[in-house]
C-alpha cells in the first residue's frame, strides 16, 4: 500500500520560511518523479513543484519560482519544499503526490 504523509505545516508570519518534509511508503521511491501540489481556500488544486528521480531535474510553477525549492532524499524517503518569503496567498492545504497517489496534506497559514 502506498502511503505518503506530509509534515511541517502551520501557521506562519509573512516573509518566514518553513520546511515542508514527506515521507513516501509502498513504493520504490527513487524510481519515480514526485510532486507538490496545493490547494487555496476555495480553489481548485494547484501544481507547485516536480522533481524527478535522481533531483537532476526540478521544475516550478510560475507563481512560485524563486521561491519554492523541492528536493528528496531517497536514502530516507522523504520528499521536501522549502518555502521562502512566506506570502498570505501561500496560505493552502500542499500536497505530496506521485499520481494517483496523494497525502492527507499539511496546512499551510500565512497571516500576521
Amino acid at each position: 500500500e502506498v502511503q505518503l504523509v506530509e509534515s511541517g505545516g502551520g501557521l506562519m508570519p509573512p516573509g518566514k520560511s518553513l520546511r515542508l518534509s514527506c515521507v513516501c511508503s509502498g513504493l520504490t521511491f527513487s524510481a519515480y518523479a514526485m510532486n507538490w501540489v496545493r490547494q487555496r481556500p476555495g480553489k481548485g488544486p494547484e501544481w507547485v513543484a516536480l522533481i524527478n528521480g535522481g533531483a537532476a531535474l526540478k521544475k516550478y510553477a510560475d507563481s512560485v519560482k524563486g521561491r519554492f525549492a523541492i528536493s528528496r532524499d531517497n536514502a530516507k524517503n522523504t520528499l521536501y519544499l522549502d518555502i521562502d518569503d512566506l506570502r498570505p496567498e501561500d496560505t493552502a492545504v500542499y500536497y505530496c503526490t506521485k499520481f494517483p497517489y496523494w497525502g492527507q496534506g499539511t496546512q499551510v497559514t500565512v497571516s500576521s
